[in-house]
């Protein structure tokens, strides 16, 4: 289970990444999406109030230009049209603003205010009060000068807040250090910060709107982002399942291609060894017979008959020997030496185990594939992997006649001054004194269900690429278990320039 898990842990984490990436990517969707509605409500806050400063510079230019006895009436009802009016002053002459109705210190800003307003003929807005919530505007006539006395608070009617109810917003109009909060709260705890500060676009009233909105944890689209996550973790998953399909189908197919030209050289090698056995005998029978038809003519009772029936026996015989001699011609391994080619050693012994993996992994072990790679040897692509797929099912049927955690498997690749070689070890019971010396023979087999076919054709194929096949003995066997070396002939420059330049 832990070797699947780690098998499988890139696509697992494949998943993770692309399911995470999914739900961020909804995440950051539905954030700029609350960004951009929070932009839209905002800016309609800052035109209702830079719309309601420009009404106030209107009243008091309409008050300076229509300084009427009509006017002043008027001027004294704009508190019941505008109820964030709180009320307007008027001075003319030597008088001071508003008598006793205001202190000495704010008649004196009040003051100080309009000859600002015379010096930049336009209306002055005085922000001393903006803590509590008030404004004065002032605005310096030629006759006669007015200011309004503004509440802060009804510059923006309740039905005119395009934000909704439960909604967390800080919306305040700020000035040289003062500040009125329009609308107060916002979740310091939120991890996101929408912020909006733009100056309303009226030069007497300098205020600016600054407005923050938080986004928490319980604004974002869950049940989307996960929907989303299980589905990329889901078309992961599939693509993982296609992909162990593909090499499982691959896999089979190899191994039936392997298989099926493993059963050709083994008949081939079946055939040719009936072929040795039989023709000595029939080459007997042969010369026998020729023998006692020569005899036969000798004798007088029926010479003519008996060195006929002879005659046929001698035909018969040769027939047998012909209809042999045919057999081992149609399975003979033709011009082995034509197909050599120039091949990575380390690239085949890295397909075969790649082709015995799952049965590896049936029996819990764990191949080892030591030595560097490059190693180019002339061999036949076909017959190489026979032979590696051979010695590592041999060597994985010994393992499996010991203890699951004494199994153990390596290949090793040297290179040589003439020739590379490819050992296979493995801890099984290992090979006797007694069966070194026939392993290599066919039909010899210590498996109830072997032919004995396995190692003869391994040995033949090798030999048949100018190699060798050995069991390492000496100093160099491993203290437990077998090792059987492939040995071929190294790949020269010149050899792999004639392969990969006609020239």
């Amino acid at each position: 289970m832990m070797r699947r898990l780690r098998a499988n842990l890139p696509w697992i984490a494949g998943a993770v990444a692309l399911a995470v990436a999914a739900a961020a990517w909804l995440a950051r969707a539905e954030l700029n999406a609350l960004e951009r509605d929070f932009d839209t409500r905002i800016g309609i806050v800052h035109r209702v109030l830079s719309l309601r400063a420009v009404e106030h510079e209107a009243i008091l230019a309409t008050l300076a230009l229509l300084d009427t006895p009509v006017a002043a009436e008027a001027a004294r009802r704009l508190p019941t049209i505008y109820p964030r009016i709180l009320g307007v002053l008027r001075r003319a002459g030597d008088a001071r603003w508003g008598a006793a109705a205001l202190s000495g210190e704010m008649a004196t800003a009040l003051a100080a205010a309009e000859a600002a307003s015379r010096r930049a003929g336009r209306a002055w807005g005085l922000v001393s009060d903006m803590e509590q919530g008030r404004l004065w505007l002032v605005f310096a006539g030629t006759h006669a000068s007015h200011a309004l006395h503004i509440d802060l608070g009804g510059m923006l009617a309740a039905a005119e807040w395009p934000f909704a109810a439960d909604e967390v917003v800080r919306v305040e109009l700020t000035h040289a250090g003062h500040r009125w909060a329009i609308k107060a709260g916002a979740d310091a705890s939120a991890p996101w910060r929408l912020l909006f500060d733009t100056p309303l676009a009226v030069r007497s009233q300098p205020f600016d709107v600054v407005a923050e909105r938080r986004i928490g944890w319980r604004e974002l689209p869950w049940l989307a982002m996960l929907g989303t996550a299980a589905a990329a973790a889901l078309a992961v998953a599939g693509a993982a399942t296609l992909r162990q399909q593909r090499i499982a189908r691959r896999r089979a197919e190899e191994l039936l291609r392997l298989g099926q030209v493993g059963r050709l050289n083994a008949m081939g090698e079946l055939a040719a060894g009936m072929a040795h056995e039989l023709n000595q005998p029939l080459t007997a029978i042969l010369a026998s017979t020729r023998a006692a038809a020569r005899l036969l003519r000798d004798d007088p009772p029926d010479p003519d008959t008996a060195c006929e029936a002879m005659e046929v026996a001698s035909a018969q015989a040769r027939r047998a020997a012909d209809v042999l001699d045919r057999l081992r011609r149609s399975v003979e391994r033709p011009g082995r030496a034509e197909r050599l080619q120039v091949v990575d050693l380390r690239a085949v012994a890295s397909a075969a185990l790649h082709l015995i993996e799952p049965r590896l992994r049936e029996a819990g072990v764990r191949p080892r594939l030591e030595g560097a790679g490059g190693l180019a040897v002339r061999a036949d692509p076909v017959a190489l992997e026979q032979i590696i797929h051979n010695l590592l099912t041999n060597a994985l049927q010994a393992l499996q006649r010991v203890p699951a955690g004494e199994r153990r498997l390596t290949l090793r690749l040297a290179a040589h001054a003439a020739h590379a070689s490819l050992t296979v070890i493995d801890s099984g019971p290992g090979i006797s004194a007694a069966q070194r010396g026939r392993v290599f023979e066919p039909f010899y087999t210590t498996r109830a269900d072997g032919l004995g076919l396995g190692l003869s054709l391994c040995e033949t194929l090798a030999a048949g690429m100018d190699g060798r096949l050995d069991i390492v003995d000496g100093d160099e066997a491993p203290p437990r278990g077998a090792a059987l070396r492939l040995s071929l002939p190294r790949a020269t420059a010149a050899t792999a320039r004639t392969r990969t330049d006609p020239r």
